[in-house]
Formats: structure tokens, sequence, C-alpha cells
């Protein structure tokens, strides 16, 4: 490709689309990219950017353009737009390090825990904690099934705005019963999808009160909000005042047990079951599936979408998983997405935190190596038995001969009997707050 005219004056500039093909000509590498992603950009510049190092190199070509490349094998390269909520694994891992030289003892960690906490707060917009609205939840006729009844509900957790869910209860619960809040991750039909129900309904057959709840901007959600908000920086505040008030709900007289209380949830569900467990004591259990990383921060906005990892000068989600100690936690990690290291590295600093306390056999990992991102029954059994491990619940009578758990019994239902305000939303309080700018300015004074 012949290049154009430089000098001086024009910053040795270069259209980024020949800069890449300078690239593969001089380190002998191939580098895949669509034509959007580069058209129309320029480096300034550009060939003094080069380095003997290609990796070098390339991060000095595409960071002022806020691009990257991903590595997929020997001189194999992927352009993809700059991810700041993903780090390089020795980055992250380098970052824990730096974090952990910062406590060496129980004391000296509370002492980092409290300082955490009240900037979390701070930086979700939830200090002090709005005043709950304190109107009723709004809940449809339970639905029996075989072990368990399913009870959908709405609760406005802001002047107008609601989050919504369903209710899976034994269908023969005793006096006082566990509770597992069950939020879900970015998979497609959210908390309708069958591995959802089948979670929480076998949660409990296993004598849990399991309670699955919408996202911001998800599933009902929808009758008040565009899917892109959820892409907005109030979704990480929404979701998480919408636990607390399920948690102030479930914790009202609805049969549960204050001490067995777990939350576990998959991929974004997984970030945010460690957000709700660093801010809230009243959890006592928690489980993040597919979502924990030093080196990952979540790459949506109702993961990291405020300053939330700024807080104490600095934190990343390990460290705030961490603040689950002395609780039992249980990590669920794959070969397949950023939980592919978790036994490297970030596991043995939770075992040296939960060591503090003497409790190091309280945290525990299930790395499944040859499998993705998903939340299936390789994923669910582990949660099975750990809810059964710590909360005393009787999982034999779930088990096949095999040892197994029968999940064949769980009555899947479609999405539309799931809605707390009707099939086309003809049930939605006349209150309703409708658009992100009217939620926008319930926090105008924050």
């Amino acid at each position: 490709m012949q290049s154009r005219a430089q000098s001086s004056d024009d910053q040795y500039r270069k259209p980024l689309k020949e800069v890449l093909g300078l690239l593969e000509q001089h380190y002998g590498v191939t580098i895949k990219y669509q034509e959007e992603q580069v058209a129309g950009k320029y480096l300034n510049y550009a060939r003094w950017r080069f380095r003997p190092d290609v990796d070098e190199t390339l991060k000095n070509v595409l960071a002022p353009l806020d691009l990257k490349v991903n590595k997929e094998g020997e001189k194999k390269y992927k352009l993809k737009e700059y991810e700041y909520y993903r780090w390089e694994v020795k980055d992250g891992w380098d970052y824990l390090d730096q974090l952990a030289a910062q406590y060496h003892d129980r004391a000296s960690w509370e002492k980092r825990k409290a300082a955490i906490r009240p900037d979390l707060f701070t930086a979700l917009k939830l200090s002090p904690l709005p005043a709950s609205p304190g109107s009723k939840a709004i809940l449809s006729k339970k639905r029996e099934f075989t072990g368990y009844t399913v009870q959908n509900f709405a609760l406005e957790i802001l002047p107008g705005v609601y989050v919504n869910g369903s209710i899976y209860r034994p269908l023969k619960p005793k006096k006082s019963s566990a509770l597992v809040l069950s939020p879900d991750g970015h998979w497609a039909d959210h908390r309708y999808r069958k591995d959802a129900q089948v979670r929480c309904a076998m949660l409990a057959k296993l004598g849990a009160v399991a309670v699955s709840y919408d996202l911001f901007a998800w599933g009902e959600s929808l009758l008040q909000f565009k899917a892109d908000d959820h892409r907005r920086s109030l979704s990480i505040t929404v979701q998480t005042l919408g636990a607390i008030r399920i948690l102030d709900y479930m914790l009202a007289g609805q049969g549960i047990d204050s001490q067995r209380v777990a939350i576990c949830g998959g991929s974004g569900g997984g970030s945010h079951t460690v957000l709700m467990t660093a801010l809230d004591d009243r959890i006592t259990l928690s489980i993040p599936v597919v979502s924990l990383s030093s080196y990952f921060y979540g790459g949506c906005p109702c993961e990291s979408g405020l300053p939330i990892h700024a807080s104490a000068g600095g934190t990343n989600n390990v460290e705030l998983a961490a603040m689950a100690a002395p609780r039992p936690q249980l990590v669920i990690s794959d070969g397949k997405d950023w939980t592919a290291h978790m036994p490297e590295h970030d596991f043995g600093y939770l075992q040296t935190i939960y060591g503090y306390y003497g409790k190091a056999a309280d945290v525990a990992n299930v790395h499944l190596p040859d499998e993705g991102h998903d939340f299936g029954y390789s994923k669910r059994k582990p949660v099975y038995d750990f809810v059964a491990r710590y909360f005393q619940l009787n999982s034999e009578a779930l088990k096949n001969q095999n040892g197994e758990y029968d999940e064949s019994t769980v009555t899947i239902e479609n999405k539309e009997t799931l809605y707390s305000f009707g099939a086309q939303g003809e049930k939605l309080p006349s209150n309703a707050v409708h658009g992100y700018e009217e939620l926008e300015k319930l926090f105008k004074s924050k």
C-alpha cells in the first residue's frame, strides 16, 4: 500500500488501516478487523510508535484510538474496542497483590473493609439510603407444583419504580426457612429461562425460599424503561436498591430464618452477588457463579457503571468478594471466560483472608476447566450442595440412584405466567415512573 505523504506539520499522521497493514508486514502477523472499526480513523506519529516487540507496539498504536487486540493464536490478532473493564491477567494479579499488601491480619483487614463499604454506598448514590415508599407488595396467586409453589411479586423501591420477580417456596415450608436471593445474568430471557426456573424450584424443593428478580431494564422493568437504559449508570444503583428492598421485605414476617440468608447469581448476577454481600451483613452465604476475577470488572454498567471500584483508594471484585469473610462463600469458575485462572491466584488470596478468621475451609472454588460461561447443571449441582451443607437442608431426597439431582419434576412456566403486571403490562400501577430521565430526577439531590 502506498504511504501518504508525511511531514512533522501533520504529526506523521496515517490512516489506521494503513498502519495495520504495516504492522502485519513488519512483524509477520495477521490482524483481523471489520471495515467499520477502522473507517475514518487516523493515528498521529504512527510509525514512531513501533517498537521491537509486537505486543508493545500494538498497545502503542491502538491505545490512543481506544482500541485493543485479542490474541487468538500464534501471530494472530483480532481488533476490538478498548475494554475498560478487562485487564491483562498479570495486571489484575499484580493489582490484587498491591491491595493485599495493605493488610496482614484480621484487624488490618477489618480496617480496610470498614473504609471500602461507605465508599461503595456513596459511589452508588445510596448514602443515605432513600426512604422506602412503604407501599404493600403486589402479589399474584400462588401456583402449586411438585414440592414447591411460585408466587409473583412487585415491590415499589422508589416512588413509582418497581422491581419484579417470583418467590419459590417449599410446598410444606417449615416455620422458619432459609432464603436464597437469586439474581440472574445477561443471558437471553433472564429469569424466565429454563435453567433459572429450575435452579429456584430445586432450591425450594430443598427447603429454602428462592427469590428470582429482574435486572433493571430487563423483564417487567421494560414496562417502565427502555432496554438501552440497562447500559446507563443508574442501572447498578437501582439493582442494588432493589435487592436491599427485597431483603427488607423477605425478612419482615415472611417466615425466613435471618441466620440463613444466601445470594447466588451467575455472570452479571454474580457481580451483583459480590457487591450485595460486601454491602449487606444480613447475607450470610454467597455464591458468585462464572463471574469473579481480579482482571475483570464487569462489562456492563450494571456492574461497573459507577465508581464503586474507586472506593477506598481503589479496589477490585476479588477484594470485594473477600468482604464476605468469614461468611461461607462458594466461587464457581470455568475455563472459557474471565474466570479461567481463578485457582491459580485469586482463590489463594480469598483463602488468606478467610484464614484471618480461622475459616479458610469456608471459602471454596469449584473450577470447571473444560466448560464455558453458563449456569448449566454442572454449576447448579455445587450450588445445591453448598446451600444444603451450610443451611442444614436434606439434599438426598432430591437425588437419583447415581447421586445426581433429579430436576425432571420441575415445571417450566411460560414468561407471561411469571409476570406480576399482566401479559401486556395492564396491571402496572398508575404511579409508575416512565423513562430514565424521570428516574434521574429521583437522584438529583444525591
